[in-house]
């Protein structure tokens, strides 16, 4: 479809021979004589072109009109009184281009096309956007259960805040997802998103990553480069797995999320910053503390709004919206439309203990799809690996992969409970405990019925 282009211009000859010129190139063409007689057709324009001195309102205010009304189309001015001044100005109000009467007929080409392709590279841009802020609505992101639900209050909480948050959970939660999310739904969704995973990046490496450095800083420094805080300047940092940051970086992490200032590498140029700081860790972080690998006043810092992002296995209703997901997924990527799972096979799949979490899931279902016979997976598709199944009676293992000693014992004591339907003293006695020391620690894992008598 050819691109329409509105000429304001009010000398007759020369609106006839941009006309004329312009349809030759295969351009719908639109005129105006005045400011006021183009703005009725400025929403069906893909570039006006204008002249900077017309009757009534000039050019400049015709910009300034245009762009009250929210057009995104490009505006190239002209006009014979050419100054630097006018172009200043004329781009300072919006204007793609200028230019100086007389002028080529190749240069109008030129400033025309290179125009439109501009333009072409924002509609694009602004539809990418659109899209990845469509892909982390929470609408968009699968948590049905309760665990999850809590989660996407506290993202429509924070998001609209400038607070620093720190999400925390095992590998393969969603960790990711949750920082891009809060960055979709804040005020700095149209500013960059820069994702910084803090154990891809060599210790000796990280700090000119993080804060960029000058020409000359180190051997094979031959230009200066800006750091990703920098490039994220009006945006997000999201540093995943923060955890294992080395004590000197954390130094100048601290500073930052303090004074949004850093130098460079080689720099004793103070560079200040506008940016929001998201972090994620898998790691317990206040263990980190004691064993004094990680900063005290750093982990208050990134601290002030914790996310604790749930495992699977304490989230398991939505295993079969999650599986479902990824089945059409996976099975449009491969070209073979699968219908569903079989209730054997989705019983395998709750079944799991799933220490890898969601990614972990999903692996499982591509693998599946790739490999299944049917056109709908059944309990022998699920191929899970050995080495992921939940250990039970092996001298090899002491805890369940992904469980901490407390999550264990906690869930040794809900057991016994369930086997012993809720009486305390027969629960006690499977465990090999006195009635008095299972109530002790029925209570400390937060069970106010340890308070009471079977």
């Amino acid at each position: 479809m050819a691109h329409r282009i509105l000429i304001v211009e009010d000398e007759d000859k020369l609106q006839r021979a941009l006309e004329l010129h312009l349809r030759s190139l295969g351009f719908e063409v639109a005129k105006a004589g005045s400011a006021e007689a183009a703005l009725a057709q400025i929403d069906r324009a893909d570039l006006i072109l204008s002249d900077l001195r017309l009757p009534g309102m000039d050019g400049l205010e015709f910009l300034s009109r245009i762009r009250l009304t929210n057009s995104v189309s490009p505006v190239v001015l002209m006009t014979a009184y050419g100054t630097v001044e006018n172009a200043v100005e004329a781009m300072r109000k919006g204007a793609s281009d200028f230019l100086t009467k007389p002028f080529s007929l190749d240069h109008l080409t030129t400033v025309v096309e290179r125009a439109l392709e501009m333009r072409a590279l924002r509609d694009e841009n602004r539809k990418l956007r659109e899209e990845l802020g469509h892909r982390y609505d929470l609408q968009n992101i699968i948590g049905r259960s309760a665990a999850m639900q809590e989660v996407f209050q506290l993202v429509m909480r924070v998001a609209a805040a400038k607070s620093t948050v720190l999400i925390a959970g095992e590998s393969g939660v969603g960790k990711d997802l949750i920082a891009r999310a809060i960055h979709y739904h804040s005020a700095r969704r149209e500013r960059p998103f820069i994702k910084i995973n803090c154990t891809a990046i060599p210790e000796n490496l990280m700090e000119s990553e993080l804060f960029g450095y000058e020409k000359g800083a180190f051997t094979g420094a031959s230009t200066a480069k800006a750091g990703k805080f920098e490039e994220a300047n009006g945006g997000t940092v999201f540093l995943d797995e923060i955890g294992d940051v080395s004590p000197s970086v954390q130094v100048k992490l601290l500073r930052i999320l303090q004074e949004r200032q850093f130098e460079r590498l080689g720099s004793n140029k103070t560079v200040s910053i506008d940016v929001r700081v998201l972090a994620a860790t898998n790691q317990d972080l206040r263990v980190a503390l004691e064993q004094g690998t990680f900063r005290e006043d750093l982990f208050y810092r990134l601290n002030v709004v914790p996310i604790n992002m749930p495992p699977l296995r304490k989230r398991k209703e939505d295993i079969p919206f999650l599986a479902e997901y990824f089945l059409k997924k996976y099975s449009a990527e491969a070209g073979r439309p699968m219908d569903t799972f079989t209730p054997e096979a989705m019983a395998a799949l709750e079944a799991h203990y799933w220490p890898g979490n969601v990614r972990e899931l999903e692996n499982v279902i591509e693998r599946a799809v790739v490999l299944a016979r049917g056109n709908r997976l059944d309990a022998s598709d699920i191929r899970i690996d050995d080495l992921h199944r939940r250990p039970t009676s092996s001298d090899d293992n002491f805890l369940p992969p992904g469980m901490t000693l407390e999550e264990y014992e906690k869930w040794l004591i809900q057991e016994a409970l369930r086997r012993a339907d809720g009486n305390k003293s027969q629960a006690a006695r499977l465990l090999g405990l006195t009635r008095n020391a299972f109530r002790y620690r029925l209570s400390q894992t937060g069970d106010t019925s340890a308070d009471h008598d079977d």
